[in-house]
């Protein structure tokens, strides 16, 4: 069978997607692995020597400028997965098609991933496979897995037949207008929708292998042992693919430190990974800030303007490109300028907590208060009509 796996990045994840890159070429040869970039692709990449077999820029994907306004850097780079797994499927010269994120790495061969495709037409790992014991491990690992969805989508399999393609519709139709990190209004990127994929299609298979998709999320139950000379083992089975989700933000070794500080292993793994993409960072050139987190002035595009634009089809109507902020009147920057573009998002955002506790200090205070409350919200209300 002939397999395809591709990541999705933005340019600062390019070392984490080579040493990816390189970990499946070393035990794959033959797997065509094709890099999505979320932004528009340098020369020097192009040009540069990379394990690489295929580098594709979002830029031929996605529907125009104003969609790509509309979302942060990472809905950006989850939201254009949807539009690569349709994109490689259509090709037909794929019998099946992996995702794995660019902080993942393969320790051992997916030839057992591969073969359940003669059953099953779409592949995913939960978060978790075992219940959490201690209330610690409950908040850390089950409530979290309920915010951001039950299946980890760091990995996903989808075999190249009828049903392998009307999940990837499906799927990319969610992330083109819902991929969004909204978790009070139960979004998470392209996660929480994978919850109903298990309803909407039986060809799904849950994949219930401990050695696929190792994170610290999971090492409550999962016993990593062994060493690069030896081999890697999750409770005694080979560990096929470890994901170093929250590497750059500290929350991968804060979350080491707490369930895997008994496994040798695990710290032999994370010193080996930093080493890997060090040597990758060393060979790029310096690699900037996002290319679409700005408007084309240079201006820092804010996270109100974005979620203002988003929610408003008619600011969507009247600037067609908001990165666009030429001209005398700057477009919908200069629009949001003079608008008090916070205030007029307020109402729209603000969180049920926040209004909770704000009417709590009312209700305690002296009656004069409420009108002055009433007042302000008067105010915003019709900011954020205008």
């Amino acid at each position: 069978m002939k397999t395809c796996i591709f990541t999705s990045i933005a340019l600062n994840y390019l070392p984490k997607a080579s040493v990816l890159a390189e970990s499946v070429k070393a035990r794959h040869p033959d797997i065509h692995f094709c890099l999505l970039v979320g932004e528009p692709v340098p020369d020097w990449l192009r040009d540069s020597t990379h394990p690489f077999d295929e580098v594709v820029s979002s830029d031929s994907l996605v529907p125009d400028r104003s969609w790509i306004f509309k979302h942060s850097i990472v809905e950006y780079c989850t939201a254009i997965k949807g539009q690569m797994l349709v994109n490689i499927l259509e090709r037909g010269i794929f019998d099946n098609v992996f995702y794995f994120d660019p902080d993942t790495v393969l320790l051992d061969r997916i030839d057992r991933l591969i073969e359940r495709f003669e059953i099953y037409s779409v592949l995913l790992t939960p978060h978790i496979l075992d219940p959490e014991e201690s209330d610690q491990a409950i908040r850390d690992n089950e409530i979290i897995a309920l915010q951001h969805g039950v299946y980890n989508l760091g990995f996903l399999g989808v075999k190249n037949d009828t049903a392998g393609r009307r999940f990837a519709e499906w799927w990319r139709h969610r992330l083109t207008n819902y991929c969004r990190d909204d978790i009070p209004k139960g979004l998470f990127t392209d996660q929480r929708w994978v919850d109903l994929a298990v309803a909407y299609f039986p060809e799904i298979e849950i994949v219930r292998d401990a050695g696929c998709n190792v994170a610290t999320w999971n090492l409550t139950h999962r016993t990593v042992e062994g060493s690069f000379d030896r081999g890697f083992t999750v409770n005694g089975n080979p560990l096929t693919f470890y994901h170093f989700s929250g590497f750059d933000s500290g929350n991968q070794l804060a979350m080491l430190q707490r369930y895997g500080n008994e496994a040798p292993a695990l710290y032999e793994l994370r010193r080996w990974y930093i080493d890997a993409c060090a040597k990758h960072e060393a060979s790029v050139p310096a690699l900037g800030p996002w290319r679409y987190g700005f408007f084309d002035s240079g201006k820092t595009i804010s996270t109100s303007q974005r979620r203002v634009y988003r929610e408003r089809p008619d600011l969507q109507e009247t600037f067609p490109d908001p990165f666009d902020d030429s001209g005398d009147k700057k477009g919908y920057r200069g629009w949001f300028e003079r608008r008090s573009g916070d205030e007029l998002l307020y109402e729209n955002t603000i969180s049920a907590d926040h209004l909770r506790r704000e009417l709590e200090m009312i209700y305690r205070s002296r009656g004069w208060k409420l009108l002055t409350f009433l007042r302000t919200a008067k105010r915003r209300l019709s900011l954020w009509r205008a």
